[in-house]
């Protein structure tokens, strides 16, 4: 949620619609095993199966593997305007990576319709590591891929408790919410001086 934009409305749907569960109870389920997926503890295939066995659900293999399809649908959105500051900061010379909880399933879309993702300079999945943000060891490897120190690391990212994970080793965080947001952050906070703001 922060170069990625909010899930996308008709794979949501879809999720649903092959559930057929009411949406408090689809979100229940839907974020109990998140983290183990994430974290590579399940494939999306097997996150899905253990959904469905869960939910108490008869679906088919064809429905496991369309829920799988939908789900990683679902987080392919892009907001164009948090790449198009990706974009300044390189040409001022920073470098940049994505540090991201994200599943096996979830990646392959991801590295298959965005290009882009090659213009930074460390990638960090979470499942190839066994570990997912706000785990310590996930921003230590993060500092050590960056060559950086905490103190010169800006970590973004859209829930508290990760930016408190990354504040815990003195990396400077802040959570992301809008690009206007982010701009009135950067600013009161005096990172200004060293990062270009927004466009």
């Amino acid at each position: 949620m922060v170069l990625s934009g909010p899930p996308h409305p008709r794979a949501h749907e879809e999720l649903r619609r092959i559930t057929g569960l009411s949406q408090e109870a689809f979100e229940r389920l839907y974020w109990t095993d998140r983290l183990a997926y994430d974290r590579g503890d399940l494939t999306g295939l097997a996150f899905w199966r253990k959904f469905v066995s869960d939910a108490g659900l008869g679906l088919s293999d064809h429905e496991i593997t369309q829920l799988n399809h939908w789900d990683a649908r679902m987080w392919s959105t892009v907001n164009q305007e948090t790449l198009a500051w990706h974009k300044q900061l390189k040409e001022h010379g920073l470098r940049t990576g994505i540090l991201s909880n994200m599943g096996d399933s979830v990646l392959e879309v991801i590295l298959e319709k965005f290009a882009w993702i090659e213009d930074f300079d460390v990638l960090i999945w979470s499942y190839q590591h066994g570990m997912v943000k706000p785990d310590r060891a996930i921003y230590e490897l993060l500092l050590d891929r960056l060559g950086a120190a905490p103190e010169e690391t800006l970590f973004l990212d859209d829930k508290l408790e990760n930016i408190e994970g990354a504040r815990h080793l003195g990396i400077q965080g802040l959570q992301f919410s809008t690009v206007d947001q982010l701009r009135q952050d950067l600013i009161s906070s005096g990172m200004d001086a060293w990062l270009p703001l927004p466009a």
